[in-house]
């Protein structure tokens, strides 16, 4: 991963916890969309299609510690964004590829949506009893108190409602209330969402009676009974329990989604609230619970925004960054330029390919989206300079001067310093610290580069030694006993890893969180994980080929996992990190009580079932699919017209299903 998007993906989790917890945010919600898709844009512009799974998977931020904490019984995840009329029409094809549909239209409801706080409401025995905001998905924070202040909840559910249901909405603030409450006060909220978080998130109940909140109904979590069969019907039932519902809402069919979305854009200014988007879910809500989820967001909805806003300024430079692969990343630094309301100084070129194909050279008038606060994109160049010259790519490394190199299939160009790359070294360590690794509190990016520059560590084992250098670190410039002792505990306190973590903290190119997580369940201990990397050094090996095969991961990731294992100073580190810590097994994956939790399965042959619906519901309930047949393989499900993995189960005397027998074992 190269530097700027390691500097992009650290804007984020800035931005999340502004967004979320401290409700000061900083950048817009323009903005941080752009980050978002400006990530995703680098990481297949660079061939590294994981690294940033880890900060882009996040759902919202931890609960903040001043409240007490509500784990939620389904979680409150987040939904993906398409920005135009082509991104929607794939999502749809997403969803017919899953369930095998023909081409017949969705039917969706789209709902505006609303710029505030999610929340959610629950009832037991048709009674209000506690409300949580969303915090990081899986735990929220409880602000009942808060919400009984709200004169529109309804404090209990009539007759025939469900004796428990979880009820979720927005929690918004309207324009004018929000300009109301600025002019009324000397700490201005930045936008409107903030101003209706900061209000709900109040210790003091009786300051959020004097802020004037709204809320709209619109999703479901927990219930002890269905409600309905589509969500429009779900929709019009929270109506007759007394919740206010967006009137803007309708149900439409998927050719209508993009002329529902220009009305939308069109209105937008005039409503009495916040929007940025339109939600679009499909109505049906047992195809909802077939599609299921897949890493922080629904298969069943997305989020179609409104467009980012564009400038243009002179680009005065081009500067290259090394990142912690050895990755060269060409950064426009501009003329700072106000792009609605935001000072845009950088912008990122993403490679040298993706300069010439846009030819912008120092001197030019660029255009650029807003992307970030500093980090936007530019889309083109708008006038040439007189005096330009094209910009030649550097073939040494600015930081260590060693030959940057570029493979024939790879579209970045690396320094070839390695380990002996100052850049690369501390940016390593400065990944193995971080949240999704280790996520030592204290070793941030400041104190590890100081601690690598005066050679307290060099390497990630060397972290763990610094426990017995608490008095020097004591005597360092603006540390003390009381910093020192508390960074000790903090390394000490990470002596046990579990295996994602570690995993993910070793900062193998290609293997980000999510496929950290796939290779610790597959393997489930690090010794096993480690003994059947080295194994698949060998090309062609058993190890090797079913490594390639795991759901998820694929020859690619199995190559660069095979490349580190075969240096010999990347053992010679596992082996101090393994002196140092303890590496804990991974949970076995999905459902103990499931008959197929553990078992390795690969499907063959045309089912009933669409092939990615088929994979998801045996993933879910613990399975480990594979697509290529070995010794290890527990099932082999065999579907109309199978082939060689058929013939090869039968030579190795697997055990074989029928679809049929497979629904069975998985209860569908």
């Amino acid at each position: 991963m190269t530097s700027e998007l390691e500097a992009i993906l650290a804007r984020i989790k800035a931005a999340n916890l502004a967004y979320h917890t401290q409700d000061s945010p900083i950048m817009t919600d323009a903005d941080y969309d752009a980050l978002r898709r400006q990530a995703e844009a680098m990481l297949a512009a660079q061939s590294e299609p994981t690294e940033a799974r880890t900060t882009l998977d996040d759902v919202g931020a931890a609960a903040d510690q001043k409240f007490s904490k509500i784990t939620h019984a389904v979680p409150m995840l987040s939904l993906d964004n398409v920005f135009g009329t082509e991104e929607f029409t794939e999502f749809c094809a997403r969803i017919r590829r899953f369930l095998g549909l023909n081409d017949a239209p969705l039917r969706f409801v789209a709902e505006p949506k609303i710029d505030g706080l999610s929340i959610s409401l629950t009832y037991e025995a048709r009674k209000f009893v506690r409300a949580a905001t969303r915090g990081d998905g899986t735990q929220g924070e409880d602000v009942t108190a808060n919400l009984l202040t709200l004169p529109t909840l309804p404090r209990s559910l009539p007759p025939g409602a469900p004796e428990r249901i979880e009820i979720r909405g927005e929690i918004y603030m309207s324009k004018a209330d929000f300009l109301a409450l600025n002019n009324a006060q000397e700490r201005k909220f930045a936008n409107p969402r903030n101003a209706a978080a900061g209000s709900l998130r109040q210790l003091d109940p009786a300051i959020t009676a004097t802020r004037k909140l709204s809320l709209f109904a619109y999703a479901q979590g927990e219930t002890a009974a269905p409600v309905a069969t589509t969500h429009w019907a779900y929709l019009e039932r929270l109506k007759d329990w007394g919740f206010s519902v967006n009137p803007l809402s309708a149900q439409i069919d998927e050719p209508q989604a993009a002329s529902f979305q220009e009305k939308l854009g069109l209105a937008r200014s005039q409503l009495a609230y916040d929007i940025d988007g339109v939600v679009y879910k499909i109505d049906d809500l047992m195809l909802q619970s077939r599609l299921g989820f897949v890493g922080r967001a629904p298969r069943w909805a997305v989020a179609w925004k409104f467009p980012a806003e564009r400038a243009s300024t002179l680009l005065e430079a081009i500067e290259i960054q090394v990142g912690r692969t050895g990755a060269l990343t060409p950064r426009a630094r501009l003329t700072p330029v106000n792009v609605g309301g935001v000072l845009v100084q950088y912008a990122t070129l993403h490679n040298e390919d993706e300069i010439a194909r846009k030819d912008v050279r120092p001197g030019d008038i660029v255009e650029l989206q807003r992307a970030g606060d500093v980090i936007p994109q530019i889309l083109g160049r708008l006038q040439r300079g007189e005096t330009t010259t094209p910009f030649i790519f550097p073939d040494r490394c600015p930081v260590c001067g060693s030959l940057a190199v570029r493979d024939n299939d790879d579209v970045v160009r690396r320094c070839t310093g390695g380990l002996t790359c100052p850049a690369q070294v501390s940016e390593r360590l400065i990944h193995f610290c971080s949240r999704g690794a280790f996520d030592i509190e204290g070793m941030g990016e400041k104190t590890i580069v100081e601690f690598f520059r005066d050679g307290l560590i060099t390497a990630a084992p060397d972290i763990f030694r610094l426990t017995h250098q608490e008095a020097a670190i004591a005597a360092r410039e603006g540390w003390g006993k009381l910093s020192a002792r508390n960074l000790i505990a903090a390394i000490e306190s990470r002596r046990v890893i579990p295996l994602p973590r570690f995993i993910f903290a070793l900062g193998i190119r290609h293997v980000g969180e999510t496929n950290a997580k796939l290779l610790a369940r597959h393997y489930t201990s690090y010794q096993s994980w480690r003994a059947a990397m080295q194994a698949a050094t060998i090309i062609g090996s058993d190890e090797r080929l079913e490594l390639g095969s795991i759901s998820g991961i694929g020859p690619i990731i199995a190559t660069d996992l095979a490349a580190f294992f075969a240096e010999p100073h990347n053992l010679a580190t596992l082996d101090a990190l393994a002196a140092e810590i303890t590496i804990a097994d991974a949970p076995s994956a999905g459902i103990s009580e499931s008959p197929l939790a553990g078992k390795t399965i690969v499907f063959t042959g045309t089912l009933s079932m669409a092939r990615p619906e088929a994979k998801a519901r045996a993933e879910a309930l613990g399975a480990k699919v594979t697509e290529s047949v070995s010794k290890k393989t527990d099932y082999v499900v065999i579907g109309a017209e199978a082939g060689s993995k058929a013939k090869k189960a039968a030579e190795l005397g697997l055990t074989t299903l029928t679809e049929d027998e497979f629904r069975a074992l998985a209860g569908l």
